[in-house]
């Protein structure tokens, strides 16, 4: 490996990934000082992919992220073949992406049910919830496991998407396999439109903030994967030139890095992908979220589940477009090692996935870059739980704080929130 870092393992007890603690200075009733420290053990991303051959590179990223492992390979294998000039078909395009709805159902519905749903109902988890809303949460249950036979399709899993490689995949499904699930697909538009319509109905808190909205955009579809990198201060850029107006920081008082854009942190996800694309979306969805009376562009970050409840429906709808008329085509398209540098960017459910590699002659990865979505989004955090709790009110008591300051993270990127017992909350009062 061309890069080594120290790991500080402290001397305290041992840590999980996504343990968070938020230290609060109060004085007066108003938030002095505040501070996030979000703890994510370094992992040597970019150095373990050096040296390695660019072939291998789509199956090891695809263990990096239990609920984004579609978003990883693909912005791996985008970024590889620009770099290896390797051009796959229209077609190997088109299924990918029928891939990233299966994740975008899969991963929303978990988020939804599991994490932000209970939150804003007053339950304490998704078995209690179910207690009073049996119906909602089977029809979750139903839409997670949709989205997960759609990732399977190509011989993956909703944990590991094993069946992608550089070029396209290795096994394409038969006609018999995807004309049985677009039927499912079919039979889930009803369930997906009520889930727009019950989200939108949730008593959400008010809780405006002028946060800036980043996202892929694309001219002519809803963005998932390519188009330009858009921002709701007029940026559109390509996505070789991230690092031109992107900073990448350590955070000086956690263990995660973050990203700012002219020095001030933004939003990335479905929220902000929605209030940059909603013209994009097709009549059902965008008349679905029309009937809920929420104005989109939305400045309340609460509204992140009305948003991935809009991307599941509009994510059933794509898959059915796009697989009708199936017909099985060749399944790759070799491709032949060359020195070159490329980039990718991808919209995981979480926010934009972007990655750059720079191989050598024999298809090594001589430097490896990746920018995942917590990353973008760990500032906008910071500076949301600031407005979020001064408006809430500083003088509440401790516990319900924390509560509330969990409800402002879960908006945001899962991973945080269900990897850990999550917020551990310092308070001093003065």
């Amino acid at each position: 490996m061309s890069e080594q870092q120290a790991v500080d393992t402290g001397s305290g007890p041992a840590r999980l990934d996504g343990d968070a603690i938020l230290d609060l200075r109060i004085r007066n009733a108003r938030i002095e000082s505040l501070a996030l420290h979000i703890f994510e053990q370094s992992r040597l991303l970019s150095a373990f992919l050096e040296g390695r051959a660019c072939f291998d590179v789509p199956d090891t990223l695809a263990r990096i992220c239990g609920t984004g492992p579609v978003a990883y390979q693909m912005s791996a294998v985008q970024g590889l073949e620009s770099a290896l000039d390797c051009r796959p078909t229209a077609w190997i395009q088109a299924m990918r992406r029928v891939m990233c709805c299966g994740e975008w159902i899969a991963s929303h519905s978990l988020h939804i049910y599991l994490l932000a749903a209970p939150d804003f109902l007053g339950f304490s988890s998704l078995a209690e919830m179910s207690r009073d809303f049996p119906d909602e949460v089977r029809r979750g249950l139903r839409l997670h496991n949709l989205g997960c036979e759609l990732i399977r399709l190509f011989h993956a899993s909703s944990s590991r998407a094993a069946g992608v490689r550089i070029g396209g995949f290795h096994h394409v499904p038969s006609k018999a396999q995807v004309r049985q699930l677009v039927e499912r697909l079919r039979a889930a538009l009803p369930e997906a439109e009520a889930l727009v319509a019950w989200t939108g109905a949730i008593d959400l808190p008010s809780s405006e903030q002028a946060f800036i909205n980043v996202a892929l955009r694309h001219p002519d579809a809803y963005p998932m994967c390519g188009g330009t990198i858009v921002s709701s201060t007029g940026l559109n850029i390509a996505v070789e030139s991230f690092e031109r107006y992107f900073q990448v920081h350590r955070d000086p008082h956690s263990k995660t890095d973050y990203s700012l854009i002219e020095g001030r942190p933004y939003l990335a996800g479905p929220l902000a992908r929605l209030n940059l694309n909603r013209d994009l979306l097709p009549g059902p969805v965008a008349e679905a979220l029309r009937k809920t009376g929420i104005a989109f562009p939305s400045r309340n970050i609460f509204h992140s589940i009305v948003a991935r409840a809009a991307e599941v429906y509009f994510a059933i709808t794509d898959a059915i477009r796009l697989l009708d008329g199936y017909e099985p085509q060749a399944s790759y398209v070799e491709a032949r090692t060359r020195a070159g540098t490329g980039f990718a960017c991808t919209e995981a459910p979480q926010g934009i996935l972007w990655h750059c590699y720079e191989v050598d002659a024999q298809g090594r990865v001589m430097r490896a870059r990746i920018v995942s979505p917590a990353m973008h989004n760990q500032a906008c955090i910071e500076e949301d739980l600031f407005g979020a709790l001064q408006s809430f009110g500083p003088e509440r008591t401790d516990e319900e704080l924390r509560q509330y300051g969990e409800r402002v993270i879960r908006n945001y990127d899962p991973c945080i929130a269900c990897s850990s017992d999550f917020l551990d909350l310092n308070v001093v009062r003065s």
